[in-house]
């Protein structure tokens, strides 16, 4: 691993981050843990806990099939920008083609948070800014990480205490 791929030279403790994914194309289960696979095969990432997976409504303005969606957290030595590398480089290896903005996916693999750091560039924004207003990333994420900092002082708990759009967020059982 080279050193712009870890946060720094002297930081050999991994980092607490947590992810959502989605699919809302084809076997959606096998692309979710194909892409768990994949992570958890990736040099400086240990997948340490997987959310149920939750059938959500599409966001956003385009018309589409529903999702299958999931939180996982991880830890990484990887830098932020090294971690979203390796998700985009995930999405990509499982067919993903970016064609319309929120639009139907293979795999989605974004990364939530990352520590207690916040990250602010074109490429990649810290908390993610809009996790506290869905309800499809909140509901699994405070499944495994209750407390999870989104910022501003809220918790993943506190967040979704507020959260529109919950009663379209429905656990998959079997």
């Amino acid at each position: 691993m080279t050193s712009e791929n870890i946060i720094s030279a002297s930081a050999n403790a991994p980092t607490r981050c947590a992810l959502g994914l989605g699919s809302n194309i084809g076997d959606t289960l096998a692309h979710l843990e194909k892409a768990l696979e994949l992570l958890d095969a990736s040099d400086g990432i240990n997948v340490v806990a997987r959310s149920s997976d939750y059938k959500t409504p599409p966001w956003g303005p385009v018309p589409q099939d529903d999702f299958r969606n999931i939180c996982v957290l991880v830890d990484t030595v990887l830098s932020p920008h090294a971690l979203l590398k390796r998700c985009l480089s995930i999405e990509t290896e499982l067919g993903r083609v970016r064609e319309i903005r929120w639009g139907p996916r293979t795999i989605d693999v974004d990364v939530l948070i990352y520590g207690s750091e916040t990250v602010s560039d074109p490429d990649l924004e810290l908390p993610h800014p809009r996790m506290s207003e869905r309800a499809f990333v909140l509901i699994p994420l405070a499944e495994i990480w209750p407390d999870a900092p989104l910022g501003a002082g809220v918790t993943a708990a506190e967040a979704l205490k507020t959260c529109p759009d919950q009663d379209g967020v429905v656990k998959i059982v079997g």
